[in-house]
């Protein structure tokens, strides 16, 4: 561990007490990202990791099928009738009429959806993933098997052909008396490889003079530096910045060139810029996650809780013997409140990362504490960025 690192952890950890056990878990991840930033400049990236190519994308394909072969788990066909009438325009196909005023029970049949995506250039005969989800009351589809299912588009043209058996990774186990035991989720699945692609889509790739490079994560700062970095490669006037996306880029017309043009293109390495000062915020987990580029104002705080506590008890008042008296339940209430010591402590302007961590740390914080802080100091125009509740 560099100096550096070092003395930001010994600031990080002083004045944790043992009962801040969850800020102590949430500090050592800021820390984790705060020592990356800190350890020195960042290594450049790959082209090929931080954009993707203009027009070049995957399409959504979706369809409807049945699972058949489950172990009594399918959909119990009075309360999804449209899995009996998927049934029977089946078998009316390959020539089975099922007598009229019949209402088979099956149990080992579910409807479902097929879901996949199509990845650019993927030619006909590829094969591709699948996953299968329950449109029913079917409780597992374990054991089960896809029958042949059309994958469309948003243009309704048929793209794949899925079919395969279905892997589960969950299960459920019911008892007769409504009891119930599920592990993850047993009512969808993968196929893997169970999809084959039957038609192409059309990419526009050749003929125009210009590529379109756009940023997975949009910034003027990047855009400009790829722009410079392609100029020095390539030579200048190669590419030119558009906007905070998209960077335009000179190439050859003929396709053989051109798909050697762009591999020497993903080679270049671009020094990315800096990430824009955030707090994340997860609601759901209680995880924060601070940049190093955030800063606070001038600011006092103090953080305290009120706790009240209500007890109830029930009193037997038993009458003397040969008495007229009842025998009787009265009810007794205790309420007790308590309220956590407060400390306030103060932010000077322009205190960065590691004195918002150390301020938080001498008093004990735990994670929910640390987001109504950080909540409080955004309302009072303290923190200098953008506050992200996710």
């Amino acid at each position: 561990m560099s100096p550096l690192a070092a003395a930001t952890f010994r600031i990080l950890t002083r004045g944790l007490r043992p009962s801040a056990h969850g800020a102590r878990v949430l500090i050592a991840l800021v820390f984790a990202c705060g020592t990356l930033l800190t350890l020195g400049p960042a290594q450049a990236d790959r082209l090929k990791d931080i954009a993707t190519v203009g027009g070049v994308r995957s399409n959504q394909l979706v369809g409807y099928g049945l699972v058949v072969g489950l172990d009594g788990t399918g959909d119990q066909t009075t309360q999804a009738p449209f899995t009996i009438q998927s049934i029977e325009n089946m078998l009316q196909r390959f020539g089975v009429t099922i007598p009229p005023n019949t209402n088979p029970q099956l149990k080992n049949v579910a409807a479902v959806t097929v879901t996949a995506d199509l990845p650019a250039f993927a030619k006909p005969g590829q094969t591709i993933d699948v996953t299968v989800g329950t449109i029913g009351n079917a409780a597992s589809l374990r054991g089960g098997n896809l029958i042949m299912t059309p994958l469309r588009g948003a243009d309704g043209q048929i793209y794949a052909i899925a079919q395969g058996n279905v892997i589960v990774s969950g299960f459920g186990v019911n008892g007769k008396d409504g009891s119930r035991i599920s592990l993850n989720v047993p009512s969808s699945g993968r196929i893997p490889n169970g999809a084959s692609v039957e038609r192409e889509v059309p990419i526009h790739f050749g003929g125009d003079p210009h590529l379109i490079l756009n940023l997975n994560t949009p910034d003027f700062t990047t855009a400009a530096r790829v722009a410079t970095a392609i100029n020095k490669s390539l030579g200048a006037g190669t590419a030119e910045a558009l906007d905070a996306i998209s960077i335009r880029v000179a190439a050859p017309a003929d396709p053989n060139l051109r798909i050697a043009y762009l591999a020497q293109l993903e080679a270049v390495d671009v020094d990315p810029g800096e990430a824009a000062a955030r707090v994340i915020i997860n609601s759901r987990t209680g995880t924060v996650v601070i940049s190093s580029h955030v800063r606070v104002t001038a600011a006092a705080v103090a953080h305290g809780s009120l706790s009240v506590t209500i007890t109830e008890h029930n009193d037997v008042s038993q009458p003397a013997p040969f008495s007229q008296g009842q025998t009787v339940v009265t009810p007794r209430s205790s309420i007790d409140v308590q309220q956590a010591d407060a400390r306030m402590f103060v932010f000077q302007a322009g205190v960065n990362l590691e004195e918002i961590v150390r301020a938080v740390n001498q008093v004990g914080a735990a994670p929910g504490d640390l987001v109504a802080i950080l909540e409080a100091l955004k309302e009072a125009g303290a923190l200098r960025a953008e506050l992200v509740v996710i």
